[in-house]
């Protein structure tokens, strides 16, 4: 009876046959031979580890019996059927010819797969003949290609509905407004619409699998996505915590555009904030890019969250002169620029006393936005000198003093009073110029020289020019022109989020 459903086991393999690959009758014949009641219960597992004893018979077992089972396997799995078989005191000896080495290391592992298999001696002559080692290739080569042949239609079916699932993802990630209404910030938007994209792209990519009857692969693609993750992330850290760090700006929004501010000693008008990298104008004109990660952690100072700004600027008088005075003096000169704001109110101080002067410190505040912060400080400490000068103060230079021996001193002076000429006579013309022949020590008339030579100059310039404070407009046309040209480079700063 077993040797009968041996035999009708076999026969139905043979019919399949015809249907299947080669290599998948060899496992299954092996298998039905070797465990005649795995034919009658489909629930049971097959075991198909290669230590695995195979059960022959229920008598005793003897050395013709194994000699019978091998030979009725090796008979039946194609390239063995010229493996010549011995046994004798369950040490079995494979002898004859093979085409490769794979055979006849399939020989020797289903011959010592029998139960009575003492050992088994491999003397299997490796052929390595052409025809027989092409013939199974080609043979599997156009098994798999008659049943690629048949799955056409289903994959078809497959890369149809991926494409179908992959479209919808691209179409709804490019609804701008459905993005724009759930969240104002046009980064996060972005972020979310492309990450709508991907798992639509994955979803599409399980469900052909699926269709395909391919769901083991999708393991096998996440399991080398997340290694493969991995080592990109290594590999792109930089970047990552650049894009890390727009995101966290286009949150807090740290300034708007046409911001003048100060980060990490870079100053500048902001042009715009993109996904890589904060765009500045620098006052000189410049075009300055900085990295979203160093902007992120950089000390920023923002000039236009407040725009009344406060200059300081020191000036030192005489220290036989009252300070108090000449603060007075200066503070008044001050207020009469148009330019100084009256609140908060400009002060000035003693900041040091020195050997031969008193050092002063002058603090005003002016409205940046509408004046120049250079030019303001440069004309205040004008003014306040000419002012200090014309009450009478003395802005004293240094003083050195040069100690020398007294047969020097003398020389000096002999030397000196040679060399000085003869004071000319007073000029009766109204014209004032500067006077090369004046004596050495009268600085109060070189001063009234210097100040006529000044009136004169500046009278025949155009005043509103020198003395014009407002901002440089060229810089804010600069400003303007690259606001508008972004160069496809989306700005993430909007003045629809909140600020911090």
């Amino acid at each position: 009876m077993m040797i009968k459903k041996s035999v009708l086991v076999l026969l139905s393999f043979l019919a399949f046959a015809n249907t299947s690959p080669s290599y998948a009758i060899d496992e299954l014949v092996i298998a039905q031979l070797t465990n005649p009641s795995a034919a009658t219960d489909d629930n049971k597992p097959a075991n198909n580890a290669d230590d695995t004893p195979i059960a022959s018979q229920a008598t005793p077992i003897d050395d013709a019996q194994i000699y019978d089972r091998i030979y009725g396997i090796f008979s039946e799995v194609d390239g063995l059927s010229s493996v010549k078989v011995t046994v004798n005191q369950g040490v079995v000896k494979l002898s004859g010819e093979t085409a490769n080495e794979k055979k006849a290391t399939q020989a020797v592992k289903l011959a010592n797969r029998i139960s009575g298999v003492v050992t088994v001696e491999d003397d299997i002559s490796r052929t390595l003949d052409i025809q027989d080692n092409v013939t199974p290739v080609v043979n599997d080569l156009v098994n798999q290609s008659k049943a690629g042949l048949k799955a056409l239609p289903l994959l078809l079916v497959a890369l149809l509905a991926f494409a179908l699932v992959a479209w919808f993802g691209g179409w709804l990630s490019r609804r701008e407004k459905l993005w724009q209404r759930i969240t104002p910030n046009p980064f996060i938007a972005e972020l979310l619409a492309q990450t709508v994209k991907v798992i639509f792209i994955v979803l599409g990519l399980i469900l052909a699998l699926s269709l395909m009857g391919a769901e083991a692969i999708i393991g096998t693609l996440l399991g080398g996505a997340g290694v493969l993750g991995i080592a990109v992330g290594f590999a792109v850290k930089d970047t990552i915590e650049n894009y890390i760090a727009s995101l966290m700006l286009s949150i807090r929004q740290p300034f708007r555009a046409k911001d003048h501010v100060v980060i990490n000693d870079e100053e500048g008008i902001v042009v715009r904030l993109t996904s890589r990298a904060t765009i500045l104008m620098t006052l000189d004109g410049n075009h300055l890019r900085l990295p979203n990660s160093e902007v992120f952690k950089a000390t920023i100072l923002n000039y236009t969250k407040n725009p009344e700004r406060r200059f300081t600027f020191e000036l030192g008088v005489d220290a036989n002169n009252d300070p108090l005075a000449a603060i007075k003096v200066g503070l008044d000169a001050i207020y009469t620029l148009d330019f100084v704001l009256k609140e908060p109110k400009a002060v000035a101080v003693i900041n040091e006393v020195g050997d031969s002067n008193i050092i002063l410190e002058f603090r005003v505040w002016v409205d940046q936005s509408k004046t120049d912060f250079s030019k303001a400080r440069s004309i205040a400490i004008r003014e306040t000198k000419h002012a200090l000068e014309n009450q009478g103060f003395s802005l004293p230079e240094p003083i050195y003093m040069l100690n020398f021996d007294q047969a020097l001193e003398d020389a000096v002076i002999n030397l000196a009073t040679h060399l000085v000429p003869t004071a000319p006579s007073p000029k009766t013309t109204p014209d004032i110029s500067i006077d090369d022949t004046a004596p050495i020590g009268d600085t109060e008339r070189q001063k009234q020289i210097a100040k006529v030579r000044a009136e004169k100059i500046l009278n025949e310039n155009c005043m509103n020019d020198i003395l014009d404070t407002a901002p440089d407009p060229e810089i804010w046309h600069r400003v303007e022109a690259e606001i508008r040209n972004r160069s496809g480079e989306k700005d993430l700063l909007s003045n629809n989020s909140p600020q911090e």
